[in-house]
């Protein structure tokens, strides 16, 4: 009889409930040959079997279906059966579940004019709300135009004139429409109305003011004027008040005292104002009230998270000096020791040198007290391979508020890393395209303006013309644009990388920054340093650049000094400031030293950061002797000097 109730609930146009026990055993279902079956397999069944309460997004494709799409569902326990009561549908549905209904009458009923009025689309081009063609898809129906609907869809907000034809008009109008996005929902509200009602008042009132002008132009014509602004200025009064609420400013009311064409416009205007602004506080108190409800979903999900998401990653416990006394299934799988080889020992073979100084931080956190989250850094496993992993841990005590251990969750970031190192790859393509593009198509274009404009300036030279200064100008501000879109182009495609070498391209960093920054930079290199690959080349390049970045304007430094050297089998690149330091946790909080740290990773370099208030900070990297790659010739042919 349960089964038979809650089967019977849906959820929107394909949501269900289901209930599932604490194995993984479908008790109930909608498809009754998915009964007693077990789905435990199922990333987000797992995390259903671990929480049991609470809410959970995932994607899911149905036999028949080629990709997976969003879902959602919210789940509740029922202990004295063991099951676990869900609530599922597809969040693109979650549109469906509001009822248009509720206010669709109210929204028709505001009229503009004699035939204006509002209507709704979402995000898909279909008509949720509209006089005539409620249910329409503007962008499959072929007897409407959608060019500028088009526009309107793609620009979210703002107003558009444009013709257009009902189904039961032989031509079609200008029309005026406003419109603004609603992005909880993927909604455009648009009210439109045709121009020339806009504008009737107005035609009626210019022939009179024509009409009078030429009886009275030799009398009255200052008393003409005034009478033409006092018409025309509330008009445009009226348009600049469009304009404001075109921006979501709809606060703004016009004065409707005079019953005129005018004082008629403004009635409408202020009645369509207040609508639009009340059913816009409708929907942001009901867009309010279900934030508030996720905000609370989250901070109950979020207090228990840190348990119940450590459980597929290895937890190691330590007692206080440091010694293993636990750890989980998934460490035996991830790193190679079991329990039994590493109980009552220390964990320090599996730290590598280069990462034992953030090791060190976190065992001072601990000793201290401290928790601490997200650390990124590297571990061995048992054959002595590297895994990327994210540390996070804090203490617990005995039953005497002692301190009794640690509990150190290590989490396997090799895939992300991977996925991060790939998007700063795409990131420096797209970059390099970028600045070829300004390389060899804008300035050269940018250049063939200015050659034009120094045409203009002889010829008005020779005419004595008065507008000779303004052409000057023109064309030194153009010349302007020339240096600073080959600056931008030097910085996004490095192309003096591959036809210089790096030591060139980091003496121009020097050179560009002493210029530019009113402060000494200076460059000292090894010339037995040779790096050949590019790959090599251009992430040291970048580095070096965000380092000088970072200690021009963050830093106050007078001195930065940049070093290429060869030393002991490395390849050793050190930026050195005078500036104030960068602070104790600017390693890992920092997004540019983030991705200083990722390029180095990139090409097997060790990063390190050393900053003191008093003597300033060295960003060092050092990397193997790369091999020598053959040198691929330039076929882009790129040239500064254009």
């Amino acid at each position: 009889m349960a089964a038979r109730m809650l089967l019977a609930q849906t959820i929107g146009n394909s949501g269900y409930l289901y209930c599932i026990d604490s194995l993984g055993k479908v008790k109930v279902h909608p498809q009754p040959a998915l009964l007693e079956t077990d789905v435990s397999e199922f990333a987000f069944i797992q995390e259903q079997l671990a929480r049991k309460i609470g809410y959970i997004e995932y994607d899911w494709k149905n036999p028949g279906e080629t990709t997976p799409r969003p879902k959602a569902l919210y789940m509740t326990y029922f202990a004295p059966w063991d099951w676990i009561v869900s609530a599922s549908t597809y969040r693109d549905e979650f549109n469906s579940l509001v009822k248009i209904a509720d206010f669709e009458k109210s929204v028709l009923q505001m009229r503009f004019g004699k035939t204006g009025y509002s209507f709704v689309i979402d995000g898909s081009g279909r008509i949720l709300i509209h006089p005539k063609l409620k249910g329409v898809n503007l962008f499959k129906a072929r007897d409407l135009p959608d060019q500028y609907l088009r526009e309107m869809h793609a620009r979210k907000s703002g107003k558009i004139v444009y013709p257009w034809k009902n189904p039961d008009e032989t031509h079609p109008r200008m029309k005026l429409v406003i419109f603004n996005h609603i992005p909880e929902y993927d909604w455009v509200v648009a009210s439109s109305s045709y121009l020339d009602e806009f504008y009737a008042p107005l035609h009626t009132v210019r022939n009179l003011i024509i009409a009078t002008a030429v009886m009275t132009f030799l009398l009255v014509l200052p008393i003409s004027f005034r009478i033409g602004a006092s018409i025309t200025q509330p008009l445009r009064d009226l348009m600049g008040h469009f304009d404001r609420m075109a921006t979501g400013d709809f606060s703004s009311r016009m004065p409707s005292g005079t019953g005129d064409e005018i004082g008629q416009l403004a009635t409408y205007y202020n009645r369509f104002a207040d609508e639009i602004e009340r059913h816009r506080n409708d929907l942001e108190k009901n867009m309010d009230h279900r934030r508030r409800v996720e905000e609370a979903l989250r901070d109950s999900e979020a207090r228990y998270r840190s348990v119940m998401e450590a459980a597929p990653d290895p937890i190691v416990v330590y007692d206080p000096i440091g010694r293993v006394t636990y750890f989980n299934a998934a460490f035996t799988r991830v790193f190679g020791w079991s329990l039994g080889e590493c109980l009552g020992k220390k964990m320090d073979h599996f730290v590598p040198d280069e990462n034992w100084k953030e090791t060190n931080r976190m065992i001072a956190a601990v000793l201290s007290g401290e928790t601490f989250s997200s650390i990124p850094t590297r571990r061995y496993t048992r054959d002595r391979n590297l895994v990327d992993v994210s540390i996070s841990g804090a203490t617990y005590h005995d039953r005497h508020g002692n301190l009794a251990g640690s509990v150190i969750i290590l989490r396997d970031i090799t895939k992300s890393q991977q996925l991060q190192l790939q998007v700063m790859e795409i990131g420096d393509r797209v970059r390099q395209r970028i600045g070829q593009d300004l390389h060899d198509d804008l300035c050269p274009h940018l250049i063939g303006i200015q050659g034009l404009g120094t045409v203009m300036v002889e010829n008005l030279r020779e005419d004595g013309s008065a507008s000779l200064t303004l052409a000057e100008k023109m064309v030194d501000l153009m010349g302007a644009a020339i240096g600073k879109t080959r600056s931008l182009a030097r910085g996004l495609c490095p192309v003096h990388l591959v036809s210089h070498g790096l030591q060139v391209a980091l003496a121009d960093i020097a050179r560009q920054t002493q210029a530019t920054a009113g402060l000494v930079c200076r460059f000292e290199d090894d010339e037995t340093v040779v790096v050949t690959d590019n790959t090599v080349a251009t992430h040291l390049y970048y580095i070096a650049r965000e380092a000088v970045q970072n200690a021009v304007k963050h830093a106050q430094a007078t001195l930065i000094t940049i070093q290429l050297l060869h030393k002991g089998g490395h390849v050793h690149l050190r930026v050195m400031d005078n500036g104030s330091g960068i602070g104790s946790q600017a390693d890992t909080a920092g997004i540019g030293l983030q991705i200083m740290h990722y390029r180095a990773n990139m090409i097997g370099a060790t990063f390190q950061i050393n900053s003191n208030p008093e003597t300033g900070t060295i960003v060092h990297v050092y990397l193997k002797t790369p091999p020598q790659r053959p040198h691929k010739p330039d076929t882009s042919k790129h040239d500064d000097r254009s």
